[in-house]
């Protein structure tokens, strides 16, 4: 009896000793270097498969994109934060590479892809984004990149107060490379994100126009999904982490976000007293002034709104 009870310690002590050695291969202690810099991956081109729901559901895509396109490096962007949008709202997009730069796809790949339902679509290469990686060693490597990887990029974006989106996963090499770009970040939305985004605008607009409070019904900001409609593939989108206002790209002159906007307020809402004062002023102004003036200086104020 004895024996079978050092048998079973010992067991139990390999065991343990096994799923720490598994643990730690899988990159538990990995040093996580937050850069920003020019991202791991330039110009690509490839094949994807757009979901709506729980980001723990994309496996499934991965699985089938690796099949068609074994050895190709994977990819997957998610464009919201599951901290502040419900999971079956939640977008993402995952397939293979196909290539990048100036390489061409190749031809027979491309229509296996097509075959099994998937899109095709081109990221452009920028020079500024958020990076860092992660070991891919096991499967575990992937959950251990969720939970120690994204609260340091979300905290060093934060912290800098730095407008980077969407949050893009590139698998190859034997890491998991992160990159949020900082620039051009409308040209990472694939044409599914923005449909979305159109039709909730349109309920919205729907919606405004028999609002008897009267609110604005040509806003292109959607609040439930934070995302900045555009249909130039220049203009950057809104980080769906952000839902107070849109926050447009600067292009590479400027990747900072903006640390607090003011409000212009138009003429036409001015209050009481001041729009006394700015006709007393205006009647003062036209005693000294020809007529042909005031239609100019009134051309501009509008020109300005």
């Amino acid at each position: 009896m004895p024996d079978w009870v050092s048998l079973c310690v010992v067991v139990s002590l390999l065991s343990l000793l096994t799923l720490a050695s598994y643990i730690l291969y899988s990159g538990l202690l990995s040093e996580i270097a937050v850069l920003t810099g020019r991202p791991p991956i330039k110009k690509i081109t490839f094949a994807y498969k757009f979901k709506q729901g729980p980001y723990r559901n994309s496996g499934q895509l991965f699985k089938e994109s690796n099949y068609i396109g074994p050895g190709l490096a994977e990819i997957g962007v998610f464009y919201d934060d599951p901290k502040k949008v419900p999971g079956s709202l939640c977008r993402y997009a995952v397939g293979s590479i196909l290539s990048e730069g100036e390489n061409k796809a190749d031809e027979e790949l491309l229509k296996r892809y097509e075959a099994s339902g998937f899109n095709v679509y081109s990221f452009p290469e920028v020079t500024h984004a958020v990076t860092t990686s992660f070991p891919y060693k096991t499967f575990f490597s992937i959950l251990l990149s969720v939970k120690r990887v994204y609260p340091q990029l979300e905290h060093y974006i934060k912290e800098r107060r730095l407008c980077a989106h969407p949050f893009l996963e590139v698998y190859r090499g034997g890491h998991i490379h992160f990159m949020v770009p900082l620039a051009r970040q409308g040209d990472f939305y694939v044409p599914e994100v923005r449909q979305i985004e159109r039709r909730l605008s349109e309920q919205e607009e729907s919606h405004s126009d028999t609002d008897v409070s009267g609110a604005d019904s040509n806003s292109e900001y959607s609040s439930e999904s934070g995302v900045l409609l555009s249909d130039s593939r220049e203009t950057s989108l809104a980080a769906s982490s952000v839902r107070s206002e849109p926050i447009r790209d600067q292009g590479n002159r400027d990747y900072r976000g903006s640390g607090g906007n003011s409000i212009k307020r138009p003429d036409w809402e001015q209050t009481d007293g001041q729009q006394e004062e700015r006709d007393e002023q205006l009647h003062e102004d036209s005693n000294q002034k020809s007529q042909e003036v005031p239609t100019q200086a009134w051309w501009g104020v509008v020109g300005e709104e």
